[in-house]
């Protein structure tokens, strides 16, 4: 049989271990401020546990008290790793809202003479308020993955388990194991495990995200890069022969960009391609296909579009750029874009239908800039 004591100690050891665990981990990985933050409260709960076991033991009655705040402090920076971690704004302020309280009635229990069981059950209480609160916030998103709903359910079941100890045994010197004690120790128990294993597992399934954007995304305008563009566009053309759909590929780039380039810098050059990223995205539907291919020269594939379709598409492009707003660093300047159409036929590859559609381009380009071309078609529907 165990007994609370022991069961502290435990814990203590436990906490100790995980905080110690995740700064191995946080060595050799990219610095995340929520995965620090959650470190360093689970170090201090860790701390915190053993002191209070050590502390009967030599009637050290300040080291209770000391512990005791600094089990909540734990408890608080947990909460702020949580902030942290789904981009809380102005939490800071909520959380120290809420922890001062529980650190001024400990105090005061302290202070009025309160026993030791009378104070492990406040502070059970606060902490499993400040867990129950946390699971209502990764419970609330409705597309929460399952690792995350996991986490969230295992707080509701402790913050349950604690206060249906509090409401059947308090009081209870806890030398007797029944089954609500039980409960309590398991859940107590589970808490440590699934929070200390599922955050470290969150924060790397959001580093995995992180660099599997960065794999595929242009980090300047946030359109697919060049290699993810070919990869999702060859996947598109493969599901319309699959589906006998018909899809369309453009070739455009932004006219003059060299010259604004020269004229007024990079950063200038810059402003305008993630202007015309802006533009693009509220133009285009959600499954159309936009890449970044480098420098000013960009690929579209439309999946489900006939030429006629994509004409039209290219052309309210067009007139989005045209109508875009004035640069700040390029007031002279307005921008404008050619693009060149094709239809990728069904038994071509990707790359001979961008040849065309890069032919189409320099037709438009050629005839003036500011203008949308149709491409040619491929040679074997010319035979």
């Amino acid at each position: 049989m165990i007994d609370i004591q022991t069961f502290m100690l435990a814990l203590g050891v436990g906490n100790v271990a995980f905080a110690l665990l995740m700064a191995g981990y946080m060595r050799g990985a990219e610095n995340s401020p929520a995965l620090g933050y959650w470190m360093w409260g689970r170090l201090s709960i860790g701390l915190a546990q053993l002191c209070w076991w050590v502390a009967p033991q030599f009637e050290l009655r300040l080291v209770e008290a000391l512990s005791a705040c600094a089990w909540l402090g734990g408890v608080a920076l947990e909460v702020g790793a949580n902030c942290l971690f789904f981009g809380f704004a102005r939490w800071r302020r909520a959380l120290y809202l809420f922890t001062l309280p529980g650190w001024v009635a400990v105090c005061y229990a302290v202070a009025t003479g309160a026993s030791r069981l009378q104070l492990t059950e406040l502070i059970s209480f606060i902490i499993a308020l400040s867990v129950f609160s946390a699971a209502v916030v990764l419970l609330r998103p409705r597309e929460a993955p399952l690792l995350q709903r996991l986490i969230g359910i295992n707080n509701i079941l402790f913050a349950l388990a604690i206060w249906a100890w509090l409401g059947f045994e308090r009081g209870s010197p806890g030398a007797g194991m029944t089954p609500v004690i039980g409960l309590a120790y398991l859940a107590s128990y589970l808490l440590m495990i699934v929070n200390g294993f599922g955050f470290l597992l969150l924060c790397k399934q959001k580093d995995d995200a992180l660099m599997r954007r960065l794999a595929t995304i242009d980090s300047l305008t946030g359109m697919l890069n060049r290699r993810a563009f070919f990869e999702r566009a060859e996947a598109a053309r493969q599901l319309a022969v699959r589906l006998r759909k018909p899809i369309a590929l453009l070739m455009l780039d932004i006219d003059h960009f060299k010259q604004l380039n020269d004229g007024y810098g990079h950063a200038c050059g810059d402003e305008a391609l993630k202007m015309f990223a802006d533009t693009a995205r509220g133009v285009l539907r959600d499954h159309d296909l936009i890449g970044r291919l480098g420098g000013e020269e960009f690929a579209l594939a439309l999946p489900g579009t006939t030429l006629d379709g994509a004409l039209e598409a290219a052309e309210r492009l067009r007139l989005a750029v045209t109508e875009a707003p004035v640069l700040g660093c390029a007031p002279a300047y307005r921008m404008t874009i050619s693009i060149g159409v094709v239809m990728i036929d069904t038994f071509e590859e990707l790359t001979a239908a961008l040849a065309r559609a890069d032919h189409a381009l320099y037709a438009a380009k050629s005839g003036g800039r500011n203008r949308v071309e149709a491409g040619s078609l491929p040679m074997l529907k010319r035979a």
